[in-house]
């Protein structure tokens, strides 16, 4: 993807409103592209500043009273064979004034975005399908506890919980840093067969949760426990994936 397409689809890109093909092309080029990267940024800042209340004007109460007021002066005047010159210079400022008012309804309505917590789901699935991509799975690549553990030392301001449930069926393959909710996490990955199973962990500050859904094709499984976030992704099937999850759990729990 050029920076051209890049330019075109940004918009898209950032209200979430993408596929996840050509999501995952525009964050590729974002990678590499330190210009279109920027324009990013710059895009988001103006979002947030938009977002933001200090550009919202509440006009007082008495307004409404004076605008029906005026309208109601201006048809009776324009009955006449002259209107007064204040009434047709009054309308015109009333229709700047409810042009202003609909085009402002319509930013406003253009800068609504998902809630963040089905963002994050997106961006799990999208950290997921990367994973399968060559050479994307792992950055260290042990089925000891012990070793993947310690290669996080260092890189992330938290320590993951990392177990190994070879004998419950779900051998540990490896882990990885990802970049999930504007923030660095944990990946561990486990196999099932012919399955793969992304385990992502970052703190939390939210209450306890419990989330489970199928997005394009993926099962996903969120919960907050022990003061982490905990997010599962894998195409198993949802009773297999739910054993996964319950193993986990009780490892996080003991």
């Amino acid at each position: 993807m050029n920076c051209q397409e890049t330019q075109t689809l940004i918009h898209g890109y950032l209200d979430g409103e993408l596929d996840l093909v050509n999501s995952l092309k525009v964050e590729e080029h974002l990678q590499d592209c330190r210009s279109c990267s920027q324009e990013q940024a710059n895009h988001q800042t103006l979002r947030d500043a938009l977002r933001g209340g200090g550009l919202y004007f509440q006009p007082p109460a008495s307004l409404r009273k004076r605008v029906l007021s005026n309208v109601e002066q201006a048809s009776r005047h324009s009955a006449a064979p002259r209107a007064p010159r204040w009434s047709w210079s009054w309308l015109g400022a009333a229709a700047v004034l409810v042009r202003q008012v609909v085009i402002t309804w319509g930013l406003t309505r253009s800068m609504a975005r998902p809630p963040a917590g089905d963002l994050v789901a997106q961006e799990v699935v999208a950290s997921h399908v990367r994973s399968l991509m060559p050479d994307h799975l792992t950055d260290v690549t042990s089925s000891s506890q012990h070793t993947v553990k310690p290669w996080f030392a260092g890189k992330l301001n938290f320590s993951p919980q990392v177990v190994d449930l070879a004998s419950d069926g779900f051998p540990l393959i490896g882990g990885r840093l990802d970049y999930l909710d504007n923030q660095p996490v944990a990946a561990l990955v486990y196999g099932r067969q012919q399955h793969l199973i992304n385990l992502f962990i970052w703190p939390s500050t939210s209450a306890a949760t419990t989330q489970t859904e199928v997005r394009q094709g993926y099962q996903l499984v969120h919960w907050t426990q022990s003061g982490m976030n905990y997010w599962v992704v894998s195409d198993m099937n949802a009773a297999e994936l739910e054993v996964f999850v319950q193993l986990i759990q009780k490892q996080a729990g003991s």
